[in-house]
């Protein structure tokens, strides 16, 4: 898609989204440091999570303005329960979707006796 400049940005979404970004780190980075490596948190990690902010903001506006919308929670929860309805009436001959038939058997399959693998003749 072109370059918008009309579409509109979504600057709570991407503020909130950077947000738990930030936290989640935040918890991962205390857990790591203070309980695994016994060490202390250099305060440059955290000035690394905050810079981070301005170019997420930046490169999320961009993205929309070109025309990128990610699905919110809501679309995808609407998807997943109308999915059942139709893949039921997308059923082929099988039966009901998802139900495979078995394979035919093929010489590596072990249905009976093979031809192919007989044992050889001993030597004397």
């Amino acid at each position: 898609m072109a370059w918008d400049s009309t579409r509109k940005v979504p600057w709570k979404r991407l503020t909130r989204e950077w947000l738990l970004y930030v936290g989640l780190a935040t918890v991962a980075y205390v857990i790591y440091y203070k309980m695994i490596q016994h060490k202390s948190i250099q305060v440059g990690l955290f000035a690394g999570l905050l810079s981070s902010g301005p170019m997420y903001l930046l490169f999320g506006a961009v993205l929309c303005k070109f025309g990128y919308q990610r699905k919110t929670m809501k679309d995808l929860r609407t998807e997943r329960e109308a999915r059942p309805a139709t893949a039921t009436a997308r059923s082929g001959p099988g039966g009901a979707a998802g139900v495979r038939n078995r394979p035919a058997p093929t010489k590596r399959t072990s249905t009976g006796p093979s031809q192919y693998h007989k044992s050889k003749p001993k030597r004397r």
